[in-house]
């Protein structure tokens, strides 16, 4: 299935064209894009992931690269193009020179991702496709198990995501919390259900210091937990703190009052993992 394409109008390669506005497609069920991965490094968990591979396509040297060191699906299409139709087909120049595309596929259900998770993080209305996939990133590398969405989140597989997540948006469970703006926190209640103990990250002074609400009166960890983080700026509405258990600050030198939104999670992240030991 390994074909050479030279010409930018050839249909086949209408999966990766425009790729600046791929993400809208009214001729796809939601009338978003298909999933995008960018590079070697992603191309090969978009490979491994749940979702329906289409077509790799890539500069001829990029592809034996690739092929030399992993499988694709049998019967898969690989277009072989030079830089030039590629620029000319995505509408910029692709350095990385290998692209592979897949269908979205279904979100798994909330119940089924909060049976075997131990740390999850909820996101509401984060819109910034970079923050959202560094929160990916982040929560692979600090064993976070899933990512939830509430309500006026942008979407997670926007390929701006994906590249940013390094792929980890294909393979940390994610799923989406059902309700509108002011009715969403009462699903938190299946996670509270579930066990989980539910910490609002804030930057407000007289919240919880982040470590101590990671533990019980005890002083021993809670078996289950969730973090809240709003979007920069707004933050966590109220109607969600009020839906927490306990809203946490983490502590800051004097006279800065935040930090980037990845990086306030992958911190929380840290101490939760820190807590277990």
């Amino acid at each position: 299935m390994r074909i050479s394409i030279n010409d930018p109008a050839d249909p086949r390669l209408d999966d990766v064209r425009d790729l600046n506005r791929s993400d809208n497609r009214p001729d796809l069920p939601g009338g978003r894009g298909l999933v995008i991965a960018e590079g070697p490094l992603v191309v090969s968990r978009l490979m491994e992931s749940r979702f329906p591979v289409r077509c790799l396509v890539g500069f001829p040297a990029k592809i034996d690269a690739y092929l030399a060191e992993h499988e694709v699906p049998a019967g898969l299409p690989i277009y072989e193009v030079t830089r030039e139709t590629l620029a000319k087909v995505a509408g910029f120049d692709m350095h990385r020179g290998l692209l592979a595309c897949a269908d979205r596929a279904p979100a798994p259900p909330v119940a089924e991702i909060l049976e075997k998770a131990r740390t999850v993080v909820v996101l509401e209305g984060v819109g910034d496709h970079e923050n959202i996939g560094s929160m990916f990133r982040n929560a692979a590398g600090m064993g976070v198990d899933a990512v939830l969405f509430g309500n006026g989140c942008a979407d997670p597989l926007y390929r701006r995501v994906v590249r940013v997540s390094m792929g980890h948006v294909l393979r940390t469970p994610f799923s989406q919390l059902a309700g509108t703006r002011t009715t969403w926190q009462r699903s938190l209640d299946e996670l509270r259900d579930a066990g989980f103990h539910l910490v609002s990250l804030t930057p407000d002074a007289a919240a919880a210091h982040l470590a101590d609400a990671l533990v019980d009166p005890t002083g021993a960890a809670y078996e289950r937990v969730a973090f809240l983080v709003g979007a920069e700026g707004p933050g966590l509405t109220e109607h969600a703190m009020r839906a927490t258990d306990i809203r946490a600050r983490i502590p800051m030198a004097p006279g800065t009052d935040s930090l980037n939104l990845a990086t306030s999670a992958a911190i929380a992240f840290y101490e939760r993992e820190r807590s277990l030991r």
